[in-house]
């Protein structure tokens, strides 16, 4: 059984969550990277910011990204999955809620462990069931589709 843990990158850099957003940009622009977990003390796993979230929720409203915080912008928990849980598992959560990265936990601490991404998951995916994830992940119509959600994160 293949698991989250297996497929996950390990050591996945927060941003905290009274840094601002301009160093939260900055650090995605070195890391190449459009995302990046919001985290508290000891890894905690608070948010996740994304740089579509940077323009809309600061740039767009006419907010300074120097003074808005990662914490500010943070709403909802989002889905997660622990490191022990298998990628079937993974693959389900992704597609129900529509999200393309994926944190992932120790339990019961709640302390971010890695990231998964889109990319992750199709290393070593069938072809066929890869189609399907990104069918899903990708559908127009489908309720879920904000990257951090308002539900409690998966079990």
């Amino acid at each position: 059984m293949t698991s989250a843990g297996d497929i996950m990158h390990q050591g996945a850099e927060c941003v905290r969550e009274h840094e601002t957003l301009a160093t939260a940009a900055r650090l995605m622009k070195e890391r190449d990277v459009g995302a990046l977990p919001i985290c508290g003390d000891r890894q905690k796993l608070l948010g996740i910011l994304t740089d579509r979230d940077i323009v809309l929720k600061c740039v767009a409203e006419g907010l300074d990204p120097e003074q808005v915080t990662a914490g500010e912008v943070a709403q909802g928990r989002p889905m997660t999955v622990e490191a022990d849980e298998d990628v079937e598992q993974v693959l389900r959560v992704m597609e129900q809620y529509r999200v393309r990265r994926l944190p992932v936990i120790n339990h019961p601490e709640h302390e971010l462990v890695g990231m998964i991404s889109e990319a992750d998951i199709a290393r070593g995916m069938p072809q066929t069931r890869l189609a399907e994830f990104v069918t899903a992940v990708c559908a127009e119509d489908s309720p879920g589709s904000k990257e951090v959600l308002e539900t409690p994160q998966s079990a």
